[in-house]
């Protein structure tokens, strides 16, 4: 009898890890999806190290597995921080700032990034390179007048002197959309070997 009590025990032991598994996979795949950032591309907002959580549900419910969206929610807003499907390989994920959405005009005069002709305020950006590249040999520092088609973004990284973003490869499709990173909820220096503790819970905007 004791035999049969403990592998009754044992099959109920493994039926709760395995519903647990299927719920925080399923609550994975839904809402909320962890992400590190690998390069400072958007740094000072967000650095190599940095550990972030990522609403998946925000911009809408999608089928699982799939880019089709089944009840849209909201839309980017120019300011959001987003990981999307890197448009030149699928494969991997990206991280940068939505700056313009669909018919928008997007200018770059001397590193100055001009939105339907104003000129865009960004205390976020900063530049590692006092250089300004002219337009016929490098779209980083000026960009002619392009406008953002339907369901589609503009996105650059905060540290715009070293991103690889829609000022070289153009638009993000919507559908390539992950989310929309919101809180750092761990940090860690892999100079120094150490936690950043001043960093844990802040928000991103």
């Amino acid at each position: 009898m004791a035999d049969k009590a403990e592998g009754g025990a044992l099959v109920e032991t493994i039926k709760t890890v395995v519903y647990a598994l299927l719920i925080a996979g399923a609550f994975r795949t839904l809402f909320f999806q962890p992400f590190w950032i690998p390069s400072g591309s958007m740094k000072d907002t967000l650095l190599i190290g940095d550990y972030i959580l990522v609403n998946k549900f925000i911009y809408g419910v999608k089928i699982p597995f799939s880019d089709f969206t089944l009840i849209p929610i909201k839309k980017p807003q120019r300011g959001d921080i987003l990981v999307f499907k890197y448009p030149l390989d699928p494969g991997k994920d990206f991280i940068k700032r939505a700056i313009g959405v669909p018919g928008d005009i997007i200018e770059i005069r001397d590193k100055k990034v001009f939105v339907n002709g104003q000129q865009l305020e960004e205390p976020y950006a900063v530049f590692s390179d006092k250089r300004i590249l002219p337009a016929t040999a490098s779209p980083r520092d000026n960009m002619n007048a392009i406008t953002v088609p339907e369901n589609s973004l503009f996105v650059m990284g905060d540290n715009r002197d070293e991103s690889d973003d829609s000022r070289f490869w153009k638009f993000v499709d919507m559908s390539q959309l992950k989310g929309k990173a919101f809180i750092i909820y761990w940090s860690w220096n892999h100079e120094n070997h150490g936690v950043r503790w001043n960093r844990i819970g802040s928000l991103l905007s």
